[in-house]
């Protein structure tokens, strides 16, 4: 079975954002209450790693955005934006994420793990350059895909992004590069308000933003189809070196904020697939980092689904989230139809001549 790094720490649970608000400890208690079980801890590994240092925060964000973020480390409660408040933990809090997907990346390349799953918080991928935003303080996704770029040498990085909303802050990051080819399926139009098919990017980045702007219900089959029939044949023409994931379960049945209908075996094919293209174009380095998902059965069957991908067989009897060979035969047949969805795939196969 593969080595499969799953990144998890106490100051995860410290970042508090109130009574009520969404995003809460609770997101992650119930994932790491299944990962204390033996039979379970026993499959995976669990690295001890630093919180990445202002440097490199600040691959991605300004200097004065950190330090707003920094200052909130003094207060109980503070307010960066109307949906995203800190407590006095949170900026270490951020500090660890943004750690654990480049402790994360870095033993990818170095060959210590197989692949990684960074269960963190706060999430990351509305937070631009210098503003946070949606929950999000530091882009966590951006950061590490930077920091690959510059202190690695990385050329080409693929940026999968499945959560419900789109990723605006990601987007920002690289929409004028082409070292980070970045796809989007998300539900639209909603929060944020971005994420329109045209946005594909400008000057030596255009055509390396991918937008699949989805109406609402789109489940498992319809997902499975922009897998099938555009991530791998866009992935096969990029040739990426590295390939990241911003993890959203808010995409699946019974969500708060959205109306998306995708089922644990959807998720585990989503990671079945872009494991599959990771072992052939870049010796299967994998990264995937959590984004939203606020209903915590989902959060909790969502995440077992993808590490139980990542491992490579079941992790527990009690809870078999495991792919048969006829559930992959039916999501790679699937041939759901979508005038929306046609009209986003045309366009993004004309760009890349797949």
């Amino acid at each position: 079975m593969r080595k499969t790094a799953v990144y998890k720490h106490p100051l995860f649970l410290a970042h508090h954002t109130g009574k009520d608000h969404l995003e809460a400890a609770e997101r992650l208690c119930c994932i790491y209450q299944e990962l204390e079980r033996e039979e379970i801890a026993s499959r995976l590994f669990f690295p001890v790693f630093k919180k990445a240092t202002t440097t490199s925060i600040k691959l991605n964000h300004t200097p004065e955005h950190v330090r707003e973020v920094a200052a909130t480390a003094t207060h109980p409660a503070s307010y960066l934006d109307a949906d995203t408040r800190t407590s006095a933990d949170s900026y270490e809090a951020a500090l660890y994420a943004a750690g654990a997907v480049i402790d994360g990346i870095n033993r990818l390349e170095l060959k210590e793990i197989d692949n990684a799953f960074c269960l963190v918080r706060p999430p990351g991928h509305h937070a631009e350059r210098n503003q946070s935003m949606g929950f999000c303080l530091f882009n966590n996704v951006a950061i590490g895909a930077n920091w690959a770029v510059r202190k690695l040498g990385l050329e080409r990085i693929m940026i999968i992004d499945w959560d419900l909303h789109h990723g605006n802050g990601t987007q920002k990051s690289f929409y004028r590069n082409d070292k980070v080819l970045y796809c989007s399926t998300h539900q639209y139009p909603f929060y944020p308000g971005s994420g329109a098919l045209p946005e594909s990017g400008e000057g030596r980045g255009r055509g390396y933003t991918v937008n699949i702007p989805l109406a609402g219900m789109a489940g498992d089959d319809e997902y499975a189809r922009i897998f099938n029939e555009l991530y791998v044949p866009l992935a096969r023409a990029y040739q990426p070196q590295l390939i990241l994931v911003s993890c959203g379960f808010d995409i699946m049945a019974s969500e708060p904020l959205g109306s998306m209908q995708v089922t644990p075996a959807g998720v585990a094919y989503m990671t079945r697939v872009t494991l599959e293209l990771a072992q052939e174009l870049c010796d299967g380095k994998l990264l995937i980092t959590l984004e939203g998902g606020y209903n915590l059965d989902n959060m909790r069957n969502g995440s077992l689904a993808v590490l139980t991908e990542l491992h490579g067989a079941p992790l527990a009897n009690y809870h078999p989230v495991y792919l048969t060979q006829q559930d992959v035969e039916r999501f790679r047949s699937t041939t759901v139809e979508s005038a929306s969805l046609d009209q986003a795939m045309h366009w993004v196969k004309n760009w890349w001549n797949i």
